[in-house]
């Protein structure tokens, strides 16, 4: 890297501001008590979207290289796709009835 950028207090800020709208979006949405499948998807989404300020942000993605944020992206990837193999594992196998 040739240089490090320096974050203004206001960009900081800002972004912790949206993060604690974020949290305090999560905690609202707990209590309007939305239907099964999609209250863990509206969850999952302000926590993705958490996530991605966090990494641009605070961790400086946002102004280093392009290759460090496709490193990111496929590590992310990578992730999702072990987790993905490990659902299809666990949700379609029988039911064990114990036999005592």
């Amino acid at each position: 890297m040739s240089g490090h950028h320096i974050s203004s207090d206001k960009t900081l800020l800002g972004v912790a501001a949206a993060l604690l709208v974020l949290t305090i979006l999560t905690v609202g949405v707990y209590y309007i008590q939305i239907p099964a499948p999609w209250n863990i998807v509206t969850a999952m989404g302000i926590a993705v979207l958490k996530a991605t300020l966090v990494a641009l942000f605070f961790m400086n993605l946002y102004w280093d290289e392009r290759f460090n944020s496709m490193l990111l992206v496929a590590g992310l990837a990578f992730f999702g796709l072990l987790v993905a193999l490990t659902l299809l594992d666990t949700l379609f196998r029988t039911e064990v009835i114990p036999a005592f």
